[in-house]
């Protein structure tokens, strides 16, 4: 289970002093789905704090005691790639699980799902946005961009219109922004009130050179491909490379997902000619079906 023991492990309780032993109840399927993604420990640390207290609260509803208000509205930052989107569909099935969210839906939109092109017609297709995701999740990508204009642009229309659906709405849905951290650590100082609205201010780090090839790994398995050991530090070499461009904006998962497509291409380029291949020709990427450097990638692109 990755960082995580098995979710339905035993665990001592005060074992010199003779407390038996119990069994720790079963972790939701979503949440044994975010164990199992490549990285993200901190991501998955919080994920299993929100289960624990959401469970927690509901004992303590049993016995009529006070519970906290519970804020989810949430904030990821970090490059693409890094599993923001992914990570949002699994808080969406998590707590839907969990009785927080009655569909556990996610409605995923950017600024031009949210702005309009006159007076009024923002805050309507806002207010649409909000509605849709009733029950579930409203996820805006690159939400920075609703701050770009200056005053006079309509994107200050939606942020009022969010906040206010925040207020009016504030258990019928969960919104997450997300983006770039240097970009939503500025928009979100433009707006006092708008940090103290998300309690949950999550980073998503890039991934290691380790972690893109286990990701690499997953994504061929599903395509029933793989990469020879050659092959594969051809890819380690490749990734590394990219992490190092300094003008690069650096898009982890996405790239790999990228170099592998253009790979597989170049597989099939290959054993164009060969008359009958063999099971493991059909499945096996060579060094030579990877492009050496990023330059060629670009070029490959065209």
């Amino acid at each position: 289970m990755g960082d995580y023991p098995e979710v339905e492990r035993v665990v001592s309780q005060g074992a010199l002093s003779g407390v038996p032993r119990r069994a720790e109840p079963a972790a939701p399927l979503a949440l044994r789905e975010l164990y199992n993604l490549v990285g993200l420990k901190k991501v998955k640390e919080l994920a299993r704090e929100l289960e624990a207290f959401i469970s927690l609260q509901k004992h303590r509803e049993a016995y009529n005691l006070k519970n906290a208000p519970m804020v989810l509205h949430m904030v990821f930052k970090g490059n693409p790639g890094t599993g923001k989107t992914t990570v949002a569909r699994l808080f969406g099935k998590l707590f839907h699980s969990l009785q927080m969210l009655p569909k556990g839906h996610i409605v995923e939109v950017e600024r031009a799902d949210l702005v309009g092109e006159y007076i009024g017609h923002t805050a309507q297709k806002t207010r649409e946005k909000i509605h849709k995701a009733m029950g579930g999740i409203l996820f805006i990508d690159e939400a920075y961009s609703l701050a770009r204009g200056g005053e006079k642009d309509f994107g200050k229309e939606a942020v009022d219109t969010l906040v206010k659906g925040m207020e009016d709405y504030k258990n019928d849905f969960i919104l997450i922004l997300a983006g770039y951290t240097a970009p939503m650590e500025e928009f979100m100082r433009l707006n006092p009130g708008l940090r103290s609205r998300f309690p949950l201010q999550i980073h998503f780090p890039d991934y290691s050179v380790q972690e893109l090839l286990e990701i690499a790994d997953l994504m061929l398995d599903e395509r029933q491909y793989r990469m020879t050991s050659r092959a594969r530090n051809k890819l380690a070499e490749i990734i590394d490379q990219y992490m190092n461009m300094q003008y690069n904006n650096f898009s982890n998962a996405r790239l790999v997902r990228n170099l592998l497509e253009t790979a597989i291409r170049r597989h099939a380029v290959r054993l164009r000619y060969v008359t009958s291949p063999t099971r493991e020709q059909l499945q096996n990427l060579e060094s030579c079906d990877f492009l050496s450097n990023p330059g060629d990638f670009y070029n490959n692109l065209r």
